[in-house]
């Protein structure tokens, strides 16, 4: 039964089996003795050299282990006088690491009456606290009889620990009902804490201030959190203002505070009067600033803080380690953040999701990976935020196959019903693949959604086209009262407005981010500046952009967008002098806009020049880049010196770069380019319908029927279908939209009847049919009919008919506009006396006086 070694006991347990095993009884001849019991003798490990065999006649013998007459349980002295005497209860509260334990614990503390001792019930309240069962923490307390502040100040922190702030209030309520005893200092850190409203923390105030406690530093410290914690910034400034002494944790509550109230200029502001006042940073106020440096964008600070860390021995402390890997991911500079995480001697769960972060909110999703396989491979387990990252790894990468496991595990572990934060990562994960489908499906499973989750599925129906899906969330979220709208919803949903060109709901939002004092944020006075310019309000796209903080390059990026869709290259460029005079740094984003605009334009050597600036800026041309060129000089008919600018590239084209060379074959009508272009197109990107469309146009423009129905037979084998042409137009706050040949229309005899007496007027003033541009083999009769009935001549005659006489047009079609619409809205212009704005897919067209903006060069 035992081995007897020396002074020490080894209990050979395996004659019982796990003596650990909740209330199991071990059975012998003649009874059985209650697990716990048996358990505190096993967990005992200071018996010092006592024979177990003098406890042995407790599993021999029936005896009555307690006594029914004493006011706390005692054992009965059958022969074991006082053996708990030589019990070290010290290391019994440190081995008690689960409920269980505490449990056999306690009833040993009662039977021994050590239990009497105020200190001893105090240290079990806080135990089972600790243990986060605060049900048996109160049971425990309510059995004190005579309770001093420290038991009280223990329950209150047991509650406060545990989340339930509310019976913490109720405590000290009832600490302050018990005549004989008044709070302490320690009473009121967690009490603040507690506070749910600002009522309640204005009452504790009053108390500290009663009792005097108001300027310690722990109270005082506590009396700003709570007050930062509500938003009144002020009342916590002037507390700390006038605190008499002001130790560490003072001066880090107010910087904390200043920085979760978005002040964090003024927390630097503090930051430097500690430093003069002779008070060296610890490592929470490094942890604390380090955040705000990336918020300000300013690394000098950042760096001048990682110099201190390593002068003052800071670089070890696990937490500062993980903050300078973040801050340095902010700043796009990896190989610092790297460098960090490299030479941390101890590393946790918190450092690999930092530096796997890092990299991939820098788009680096293969060294982020690799960082995973590692963390795996160094016996780390993942949690909730390395699968955030790891979704958004697997968006990065394209990888649709891993996306299902990166599911399926979250959904195994149960954390999508359990966390909100990885059901909007799989919504976001999902939506970044284009597969809009699962995106919504998971978003409808998750059981408290929070405005980040609605914000998620309308960015991600936005970002793939699907504008009308995402005014349809948005619609729903409306009705959701609990769910406001923040910074995000605006960014979301405007672009989703801007693509189908509802400007008056545009205008409404404008309203209300004027209310929420979100004008001024860059993020949402871009997407205000992009929705007026695409709904040809460039005037209004101009002020605004004068009203927002501009040291940045994102408004100015959206203002030369503006002016390049707009056809306005020469504005274009005036306005990137303008940025670079200001002293703001152009990005890859400005020049591929700058080349887009020189495009629309045909300004050939100016996009010459601005492809070469770019590389003067450190800026390697991309894919995107070479795209613009070869687009703008096969726009303005040089195909060969195109075709040799993509020979000569030092990337791999992929389908955007075949693709402008296909569509600059469609406009000169090169039909061997175009198939050559078409071939390679095909090899790399076979499931995009309009390339089939593009080739199947080039064909028909020549009247090549054949390779017409061979392009379209190859479209149809594999599965694929044109996207149909639409047009719309907003009339009286109601967007109408038309498709091609639309006969559904409430209107529609009368638009038709209208399009009749407006042709009849166009071929008057010299008017003649591009049949050209009707791409089925009909009769010549028919084919004006079918250029009659495209979606942006039915928009425009019914704008005609639904808006007053000579007052403005404004439609929008998904589709590149036609060369015979074109054509024929500038008749239309003419004989009206409108101004008709068309925005197709590739950039605006105002016609007026017979006269198109673009110059019939697009």
């Amino acid at each position: 039964m035992y081995v007897q070694r020396g002074e020490e006991v080894h209990f050979d347990v395996s004659l019982y089996g796990n003596p650990l095993v909740g209330e199991k009884k071990v059975e012998n001849e003649n009874q059985s003795v209650d697990m716990k019991i048996w358990n505190l003798i096993v967990l005992t490990p200071t018996l010092k050299g006592r024979h177990i065999s003098k406890f042995l006649p407790l599993l021999r013998k029936p005896r009555q282990l307690f006594s029914a007459t004493a006011s706390f349980p005692q054992f009965s002295s059958y022969g074991l006088g006082n053996w708990y005497e030589e019990i070290d209860f010290n290391i019994l509260f440190d081995s008690s690491t689960k409920t269980t334990f505490a449990k056999c614990l306690h009833a040993l503390l009662m039977v021994s009456g050590k239990i009497k001792s105020i200190f001893i019930s105090t240290r079990l309240v806080n135990l089972y606290a600790h243990l986060g069962d605060v049900s048996l923490a109160q049971c425990t307390f309510d059995q004190i009889p005579q309770k001093d502040v420290y038991i009280w100040n223990s329950m209150i922190s047991s509650y406060v620990r545990n989340d339930h702030f509310h019976e913490a209030i109720d405590c000290f309520y009832q600490l302050l009902l018990a005549s004989e005893i008044r709070p302490d200092f320690y009473t009121f850190p967690p009490v603040l804490k507690a506070c749910g409203t600002l009522v309640d923390g204005r009452k504790i105030h009053c108390w500290a201030f009663k009792l005097g406690f108001q300027w310690n530093v722990f109270v005082a410290g506590s009396l700003i959190h709570m007050y930062s914690r509500f938003g009144l910034i002020g009342i916590a400034r002037s507390l700390f203002d006038d605190m008499p002494y002001r130790d560490m944790g003072s001066w880090n509550a107010m910087i904390s505070g200043l920085i979760q109230n978005g002040n964090a200029a003024k927390a630097l502001d503090v930051l430097d009067e500690m430093r003069l006042e002779g008070i060296k940073m610890d490592f929470v106020t490094v942890v604390s600033i380090l955040p705000v440096c990336a918020q300000l964008g300013d690394i000098s600070s950042a760096m001048l803080i990682h110099l201190y860390v390593i002068k003052h021995g800071l670089e070890s402390d696990l937490f500062v380690s993980n903050a300078l890997i973040n801050v340095y991911a902010k700043f796009g500079n990896l190989g610092s953040a790297r460098k960090v995480f490299q030479q941390m001697f101890v590393t946790d769960v918190v450092s690999w999701n930092s530096i796997i972060a890092a990299y991939e909110q820098n788009d680096d999703a293969v060294t982020a990976h690799g960082f995973f396989v590692k963390m795996q491979l160094n016996g780390f387990q993942h949690d909730l935020f390395t699968l955030v990252s790891l979704a958004s790894i697997v968006a990065q990468s394209r990888d649709c196959k891993n996306s299902r496991s990166v599911h399926g595990f979250v959904t195994r572990r149960g954390w999508l019903m359990e966390d909100v934060i990885i059901g909007n990562a799989v919504v976001d994960m999902y939506a970044k693949l284009g597969l809009l489908d699962s995106a919504h499906k998971v978003f409808e499973i998750i059981p408290v959604k929070d405005v980040i989750s609605w914000n998620t599925l309308i960015t991600g129906y936005a970002q793939n086209g699907l504008a009308s899906e995402a005014i349809e969330v948005f619609e729903t979220m409306k009705d959701c009262k609990e769910i406001m709208p923040t910074q995000g919803t605006w960014v979301g949903i405007l672009p989703a407005y801007a693509h189908v060109g509802a400007l008056q709901q545009g205008m409404r939002i404008h309203g209300l981010v004027i209310k929420t004092n979100l004008l001024l944020d860059v993020f949402v006075g871009t997407c205000l500046i992009d929705i007026y310019a695409k709904c040809g309000r460039l005037v209004h796209a101009k002020s605004l952009f004068h009203q927002v903080p501009r040291e940045s390059c994102v408004p100015w990026n959206a203002i030369i967008s503006c002016h390049g869709i707009h056809g306005h290259a020469e504005k274009a460029l005036k306005l990137f002098g303008e940025m670079l005079k200001e002293g703001v740094k152009p990005d890859h984003v400005t020049f591929v806009l700058l080349l887009s605009a020189c495009s629309h334009s045909g300004l050939v050597d100016e996009g010459k020049w601005c492809f070469h600036l770019m590389q003067e800026y450190g800026i390697k041309p991309s894919l995107k880049h070479y795209g613009c060129m070869v687009d703008l000089l096969g726009r303005a008919g040089y195909l060969e010196m195109a075709y040799d600018f993509i020979k000569d590239m030092p990337l791999q084209p992929d389908a955007s770069i075949w693709g402008a060379l296909l569509g600059a074959s469609r406009i000169h009508g090169n039909i061997e380019l175009g198939k050559f272009a078409s071939d390679r197109l095909f090899e790399v990107d076979s499931q995009n319908v309009g390339y089939y469309v593009l080739l199947s146009n080039i064909y028909a423009n020549v009247g090549k029927w054949e390779g017409v129905n061979e392009v379209r037979s190859l479209a149809r084998e594999r599965g694929l279908k044109k996207t149909p042409g639409w047009s719309s137009i907003e009339v009286n706050h109601k967007v109408d939209v038309f498709y091609t040949g639309n006969q559904s229309h409430p209107k529609c005899r009368e638009i038709y009847d209208e399009l009749r007496v407006l042709t009849a007027k166009m071929k008057n003033l010299g008017y003649v049919p591009d049949y050209s541009f009707v791409l089925q083999d009909v009769e010549e009769d028919e084919k004006e009919n079918i250029l009659t009935s495209h979606s942006e001549r039915l928009a425009i005659a019914f704008g005609i008919l639904s808006t007053p006489p000579k007052s403005p047009i404004q439609i929008f079609k998904n589709l590149r506009v036609c060369g015979d619409c074109h054509n024929a809205t500038k008749f239309i212009s003419r004989i009206t006396q409108r101004e008709i704005v068309v925005r197709d897919s590739n950039r605006f067209h105002h016609f007026k006086d017979g006269i198109c903006s673009c110059g019939d060069y697009w």
